[in-house]
């Protein structure tokens, strides 16, 4: 997962850069005022996303398995945190129903 964002940066880091060199040599017209910057991470934005898309897809499968895997795995373990809570829920439920057991083995012992 990582991998992959640290990937997805990387392809973002580089339209960034090959955009800023288009802006500022005047290939792409600049941003209105002081929203030059804006506008570069924007377009930035907007080119990067379909390249990401395509380029990163095998890597991004990968990301989708080890999420998929980790879900999976908390699934079961919050399963067998509840099963285990419903089987002391269960104990005590029964004691509090049939409390003569220890009303016997009390009286026994006087």
């Amino acid at each position: 997962m990582l991998r992959y964002t640290l990937m997805r940066l990387g392809v973002f880091a580089g339209c960034f850069v090959v955009v800023w060199g288009l802006v500022y040599s005047g290939v792409v017209p600049r941003g209105l005022g002081d929203s030059n910057l804006m506008w570069v991470l924007l377009l930035s934005l907007v080119i990067s996303a379909p390249i990401s898309f395509v380029v990163l897809r095998k890597e991004r499968d990968r990301a989708s398995v080890q999420v998929v895997q980790r879900v999976d795995r908390m699934k079961a373990n919050l399963d067998a945190n509840r099963s285990q809570e419903d089987a002391t829920a269960d104990d005590a439920a029964h004691e509090a129903a049939h409390p003569q057991g220890q009303a016997q083995g009390q009286a026994q012992a006087s």
